[in-house]
């Protein structure tokens, strides 16, 4: 990953550093926190602390800043680490809905915005999509109560 000092082209450095994540991810949970779909898949909730903090350096670290995230977790694994959680189009819409949110709110205060915000959400979009694991198909899901076909 590339380090805050190996390049002035960085997202990181064009917003000026970790406090624009900080600010991003803090957006982003104030929807999360009120959000009757996502919040139950936060297994801490309502406490956000560590998924705060979590998300907040996994981009700062995506986005060629200091590699905190790596140090204090290993390698991002996300779809991983996202495994345990039934994630549908649901799901995925309403995590955009926020995200979106977040980005238009803290781009807003950027003096020079400069396609920050489109570059943001080209990375999100797909992301949120990869994340998905659960197409509805009883044979994708981990939802009790659902069952295979044939099993019944």
């Amino acid at each position: 990953m590339i380090g805050v000092s190996d390049t002035a082209s960085t997202l990181f450095s064009r917003v000026d550093g970790m406090a624009f994540f900080e600010r991003l991810v803090d957006a982003f949970y104030e929807g999360v926190a009120t959000d009757e779909v996502l919040l139950p898949l936060y297994p801490e909730q309502p406490d956000l602390a560590g998924a705060r903090h979590r998300l907040t350096l996994f981009l700062a670290q995506y986005w060629g800043g200091p590699t905190t995230y790596l140090e204090e977790r290993g390698h991002p694994r996300l779809r991983m680490r996202h495994l345990p959680f039934s994630i549908g189009p649901l799901e995925r819409d309403r995590w955009l809905v926020h995200m979106a949110a977040a980005v238009e709110t803290v781009c807003d205060d950027l003096l020079e915005p400069g396609g920050i915000a489109d570059e943001l959400m080209a990375y999100f979009v797909p992301s949120a999509e990869h994340l998905r694991n659960d197409t509805g198909l009883p044979i994708s899901t981990t939802r009790p109560g659902l069952t295979s076909p044939g099993s019944g």
